[in-house]
């Protein structure tokens, strides 16, 4: 077995050929060769079959929910390129005598998770591609099959069309240590997945983008539709059993309709576990304190039966009343599992509290959502909580990555700002992987007069 420097190295030689094969291509190269590799992942004979393989090969999910998501994703993240410039001049501005020329950054290492691995090959690519970029993808161990389809659909579509087939590579020989040399050896690092393998992104010394973890809470207020929020927030709970980490993992709720929403929640398939059946899910749902594998993303049937659990039919996902946050409470914590936790408010302040609270304790930064038709609430939310993006009536993990229903940017890779240890709180996209040269004109001059920069204060004793 070849040492991972040099194993990386080979695939890093063959992505710079690649990609400055396609440095000088067209803005209209580029679109069709996007348009292609979308195309190919959602195609139904090939989508079908591979969300369902993707569910085998990881034991994660749903195949329905994972075919969902290729068709939104895929599509979405192609919607957000088309008619958008990234090749040659992009942008002038005459007045300021400012012209800007994209460019790519050259090879792309991007670390795929074991969460999203159907959706994410085909988005990153897209991305990558539409700036023209090389990318090699190290896939968690766990869906090294799942990758290698991925990637061998759209290498075949490049080398139909006579693109070179190594703009998209898949690393093979996997280990911590190769992930490693990838990050060392590309150009820029976009990773996602676990907090570990982002803060390594971040110490590669390699210019990186990474995401933090996901722990969202979801606020519901007494001016809030009970059963819409209700529904909204069931979809993005049991969507494709939680793999998300923008999925509610808490719910807070006004004290005067904690009682109603509990129970709409149960109509549309919630089971509020009872303090005796909570003891028995924590110790199954941990180890140690460390969240156990055998729960992260499967049915509510096989978590039931591992706390032993009578779970009545129709019931989808559990609620776990709580009142504290914290190691002493996990289940304020990220879950990846059908579960959530419930907390009650009286004050709009305590719940802004509990989602600065929580997700300080696990998901800093990341998303929070509020069901209210209360304008003045919803600014106030969005000035006092330190979260990268707020959702307002919407089912969580549906939409804050980016929604047919929303303005966000299409993606599977979420920053979480500083708050959350990354470089930005953007939904992570095709326009994050380019560099600018900026030339600049000289123009008349902009200088203002002293009393036009500092006013009265520059005549104050």
């Amino acid at each position: 077995m070849v040492e991972p420097e040099m194993y990386i190295a080979g695939l890093i030689d063959r992505a710079k050929k690649a990609q400055a094969k396609i440095a000088c291509a067209t803005q209209e190269q580029v679109d069709e060769m996007c348009t292609r590799i979308a195309w190919s992942g959602v195609q139904p004979e090939f989508a079908l079959k591979f969300a369902e393989f993707c569910v085998q090969d990881s034991g994660m999910g749903r195949a329905d929910h994972k075919y969902a998501k290729l068709m939104a994703k895929i599509k979405g993240t192609l919607r957000d390129t088309k008619g958008k410039k990234s090749v040659g001049i992009v942008e002038y501005d005459e007045d300021k005598g400012i012209m800007k020329i994209a460019k790519p950054v050259g090879v792309i290492g991007a670390l795929i998770p074991v969460t999203n691995s159907e959706a994410t090959p085909f988005v990153k690519a897209i991305g990558a591609i539409k700036t023209r970029n090389a990318i090699i993808m190290a896939p968690h161990p766990r869906t090294l099959e799942t990758n290698k389809k991925a990637v061998a659909q759209m290498r075949t579509v490049l080398n139909r069309q006579g693109w070179p087939e190594d703009l998209i590579i898949n690393v093979d020989e996997l280990s911590v240590e190769a992930s490693k040399e990838l990050m060392a050896q590309c150009d820029l690092v976009v990773a996602t997945g676990g907090s570990a393998m982002v803060k390594a992104a971040y110490s590669s010394g390699t210019p990186s983008l990474g995401v933090g973890a996901g722990n969202a809470v979801c606020i519901v207020d007494e001016t809030a539709d009970l059963a819409d929020a209700a529904d909204k927030i069931m979809r993005s709970k049991t969507f494709d059993y939680a793999t998300s980490c923008s999925t509610e993992n808490s719910i807070v709720i006004q004290a005067d309709v904690y009682d109603a929403m509990l129970n709409e929640l149960e109509k549309v398939g919630g089971y509020v576990v009872s303090s005796e059946e909570k003891e028995r899910l924590q110790h199954v749902m941990w180890k140690d304190g460390v969240l156990n594998r055998a729960i992260v993303a499967q049915s509510p049937e096989t978590i039931a039966k591992l706390a032993g659990i009578d779970l009545s039919e129709g019931k989808t996902f559990f609620l776990i009343k709580e009142t504290g946050v914290g190691k002493d409470f996990p289940f304020s914590g990220e879950k990846l599992s059908v579960t959530a936790a419930v907390y009650t408010w009286h004050k709009f302040d305590e719940a802004i509290e509990l989602v600065n609270r929580i997700t300080s304790y696990s998901g800093p930064g990341h998303s929070c959502s509020l069901h209210s038709v209360n304008d003045a609430r919803i600014k106030e939310l969005g000035l006092k909580v330190k979260i990268s993006r707020i959702m307002i009536r919407q089912p969580q993990c549906l939409a804050n990555s980016g929604a047919w229903t929303n303005g966000m940017p299409m993606t599977l890779t979420l920053g979480c700002g500083t708050w959350g240890k990354n470089s930005t709180t953007s939904n992570i996209n095709w326009e994050h992987l380019l560099n600018y040269s900026w030339v600049s004109f000289p123009i008349p001059s902009t200088q203002p007069s002293d009393e036009e920069l500092f006013g009265t204060i520059m005549y104050e004793e």
